[in-house]
């Protein structure tokens, strides 16, 4: 399984520093979240994981090799992403929507082949879309979209997810459950997750590291029990969090 070292890293954006000279390494087993306000880099941070986004300063290591090496399609066999703004309406059906993930590793541009098929449908079964699956994109709702994303990304099996606001059109009981099945699957394969996300809560729930990142480009980088205090999250949100634990889970609310 891939491993992630993000070494020394500094992002920028109109003269703004959203991380400065940060270090987390991402083994194998292990589920992130980043944590911050609106604006503090959650998603530019992300995108500079994939190539996606320059990096200012600093490196990204995908097993020991620096990513500014390695082809895009070489890239989305091990990484793959949930983008925030999740799936254009496309001129396709369902099922030809998720098959689009086995792309970086078909061996022919011109045929399926019938591993890939399986692992496709297995991923629309997953987010319970097997029965929609000859259903136009655009006919979809957009918490259906939501669904065909993570399954899309599910289908490209990569060593590395990456998700960016995963709940977004989602009802909370489908947060629930579909973070539950996907972060089953992650463990399932002995892959690794980042999400980023703007809940405390889902991120204290489904993540066991966080990265919270701060104005002026800081960064707290740790264990939840260790980063998720009132201290920390209200000096991030810029306004008072409290805490309460229910059952088995601490909850976080603005006070």
């Amino acid at each position: 399984m891939a491993t992630l070292h993000i070494q020394s890293l500094t992002l920028e954006v109109a003269n703004k520093t959203l991380c400065r000279d940060l270090n987390v390494q991402i083994q194998q087993n292990e589920s992130w979240c980043l944590l911050g306000r609106n604006g503090a880099g959650k998603t530019t941070l992300l995108h500079s994981l994939i190539k996606q986004r320059v990096i200012d300063e600093g490196s990204v290591l995908l097993d020991g090799t620096n990513i500014a090496d390695l082809k895009q399609r070489e890239l989305a066999r091990k990484i793959g992403i949930l983008f925030q703004q999740g799936i254009e309406a496309l001129p396709a059906t369902v099922f030809e929507t998720v098959i689009l993930g086995r792309h970086p590793h078909l061996q022919s541009l011109l045929l399926d082949n019938e591993k890939d098929i399986e692992i496709a449908e297995q991923a629309l079964a997953v987010f319970e879309l097997d029965s929609l699956k000859e259903r136009p994109v655009d006919s979809l709702s957009g918490g259906e979209l939501q669904r065909l994303a993570l399954a899309l990304l599910l289908a490209q099996t990569p060593e590395i997810f990456l998700l960016d606001e995963p709940s977004n059109h989602l009802d909370v009981a489908f947060q629930i459950k579909l973070l539950t099945v996907l972060t089953d699957k992650v463990r399932e394969a002995s892959a690794s997750l980042i999400m980023a996300t703007h809940d405390i809560n889902l991120a204290s729930r489904f993540c066991d590291n966080i990265i919270l990142l701060l104005e002026g480009g800081e960064a707290l980088v740790g264990k939840c029990s260790d980063v998720l205090t009132e201290e920390n999250l209200s000096k991030a949100y810029g306004c008072p969090i409290q805490s309460v634990h229910s059952g088995e889970h601490r909850l976080f609310y603005p006070a």
